[in-house]
């Protein structure tokens, strides 16, 4: 089985790519919010998993949301590549 095979075709980039950044993003956000409530002590692992569960239900949808009109916003202060 080749590595091509195990890859999703291209159609679903539009939908993969703010289903990863929802999860690094939710990841790093609620850690450092639930970090600075905490501070470093035993309770921030019980704490975030769930902070970040809970922001990555509403960072996924939102993402999805926003994204053409943040595409639209780049594409006015960006130059297209050159063919």
């Amino acid at each position: 089985m080749s590595s091509s095979s195990r890859r999703l075709p291209p159609r679903y980039a539009a939908f993969v790519m703010p289903f990863v950044l929802s999860i690094l993003m939710s990841l790093i956000v609620s850690g450092v919010s639930t970090l600075k409530s905490l501070g470093v002590n035993p309770a921030f692992l019980s704490v975030w998993p769930m902070a970040w569960f809970l922001s990555w239900l509403v960072a996924f949808p939102t993402l999805l949301m926003v994204l053409p009109l943040v595409r639209r916003i780049v594409s006015l202060v960006v130059e297209p590549a050159p063919r």
